[in-house]
């Protein structure tokens, strides 16, 4: 049509059907085992990027580059194509309205991508498509590092500070939800783990653990556990923190979940910034297990990664400072390439199939990425000695910190390990937030008889 015939149509108010077309799918899958990869960036040569959903999937719908010979670069963290003479990596297709093309990868890392576990849009491409429109979105867009524990026959799961749509002022006082105790049907992706959030009567997902609503800064919960009291009933406490800058506690204490309210309530404050002294070094703080020594005594762990305090398997146990006591937990671990590993925070868990005690750590200070080196590694007592450690995740620049192992979602003597982290741009040295991942919690895969565990595993 003609512009002139264009504009004599506008002005008789006939407006001619402009139809956009369709996108073209594009799915990046593992080249060893055919698996979608969530979290790898398509971008073009103009700087147009895409990111794979957790089905692995772009809706590719530019419309300037339908039916033309395209190139688009491939990026990811663990994951990558042969580069070309140039140095480049990527691939070149031509997209077509309704198309689809299939990108394999290889997997350098050792533990294998699942997907994202929080936030918005998790299969926001593939719905663009068509696909998996009965994947309801949370109302969240991003959540910052787990604590969960087993409580009532439920999964309780807990987030610290949360980023909403409606303002960039999120909840600062704990998310929570519920699951089944073992959430996943299976192993492999795409990764669908629907959360049942606490909310208020709008239908909102709302904070539980408010616990000084006159006082100012966030609060947050670690330590999460359910404990038996005297009586037998099961209680779900935590030790929390009221947050100032710059990321400093002025206030900790003892807290107990109301199973009539579903809220947290602190039962005893620890310390207080205005009482004067030292902040506690004893807190029941990150995450915590079960242990029974040799002499049959049952102990509650807490440590972050390694125990670092210990206190009788109960309530009054962990309600009771006096009976609280401190461990020593190693300051570096060996890796397997024979040097130093700092580490900096993890979780450690029993695992049947290894008869071993394993942790998932990140490593202070890594290597290319400061907090995105992570690094697995087993004992036989969770008090160590802990073996030669694995890196079994990297990141180029990005964050992946707080990694929490899932032991309750696999059966005893299942050879797959579970574990998620936090994945930000915070503290690294990239300028870009990536799309719709970031601040959220990623779940791996980490396969125990993996012949790269070998030296963790002293063979």
């Amino acid at each position: 049509m003609k512009p002139s015939s264009f504009f004599r149509l506008t002005l008789l108010g006939f407006v001619p059907a402009i139809v956009a077309s369709e996108p073209c799918r594009i799915r990046v899958v593992d080249a060893e085992n055919g698996w979608p990869v969530p979290l790898v960036e398509l971008s073009t040569t103009h700087h147009v990027s895409f990111f794979t959903d957790n089905a692995g999937v772009v809706a590719f719908d530019l419309p300037e580059l339908m039916g033309t010979e395209t190139w688009l670069y491939l990026d990811a963290d663990g994951y990558e194509v042969k580069a070309d003479g140039f140095g480049m990596r990527g691939f070149r297709f031509t997209p077509k309205p309704g198309g689809s093309h299939v990108v394999e990868v290889t997997r350098s890392n050792v533990a294998k991508r699942l997907g994202r576990i929080t936030g918005g849009g998790i299969f926001a491409e593939s719905q663009k498509l068509g696909e998996r429109l009965d994947w309801k979105e949370s109302g969240i867009l991003g959540s910052d590092s787990v604590q969960n524990t087993v409580h009532r026959g439920k999964l309780f799961w807990a987030w610290g500070d949360t980023n909403v749509p409606r303002y960039p002022l999120g909840l600062f006082h704990m998310t929570s939800a519920t699951t089944p105790v073992r959430p996943l049907e299976s192993f492999e992706p795409p990764l669908q783990l629907a959360l049942d959030y606490f909310r208020d009567d709008e239908g909102r997902v709302r904070s539980v653990a408010n616990l000084f609503p006159a006082d100012p800064g966030p609060t947050w919960i670690s330590g999460y556990v359910s404990l038996p009291d005297s009586t037998g009933n099961e209680r779900l406490v935590g030790c929390y923190a009221k947050i100032e800058q710059p990321m400093k506690a002025y206030r900790v204490g003892l807290c107990v979940w109301n199973d009539e309210t579903s809220n947290f309530e602190s039962i005893e404050v620890l310390w207080d910034k205005k009482d004067g002294g030292s902040e506690p070094e004893l807190q029941p703080v990150g995450h915590p297990v079960f242990w029974t020594d040799g002499d049959g005594k049952r102990w509650l762990l807490f440590g972050d990664p390694f125990p670092s305090i210990r206190m009788p398997a109960t309530f009054e146990g962990w309600r009771d400072r006096k009976r609280w006591e401190a461990l020593n937990p190693p300051k570096v671990v060996n890796g397997a390439d024979g040097r130093k590993v700092k580490p900096h925070r993890g979780s450690i868990s029993w695992n049947a199939y290894r008869r071993k005690w394993v942790s998932v750590f990140c490593e202070n200070g890594g290597d290319p990425s400061m907090l995105g080196e992570l690094w697995y590694t087993e004992s036989d007592s969770p008090l160590g000695p802990w073996g030669e450690a694995v890196k079994v995740l990297s990141h180029r620049k990005l964050t992946f910190y707080n990694p929490r192992l899932h032991p309750e979602f696999t059966p005893e003597d299942s050879p797959v390990l579970l574990f998620e982290g936090t994945y930000c741009q915070t503290f690294s040295g990239e300028p870009r937030h990536t799309p719709r991942h970031d601040y959220n919690q990623i779940l791996y895969r980490l396969d125990l008889d993996d012949p790269r565990l070998a030296p963790a595993r002293g063979e």
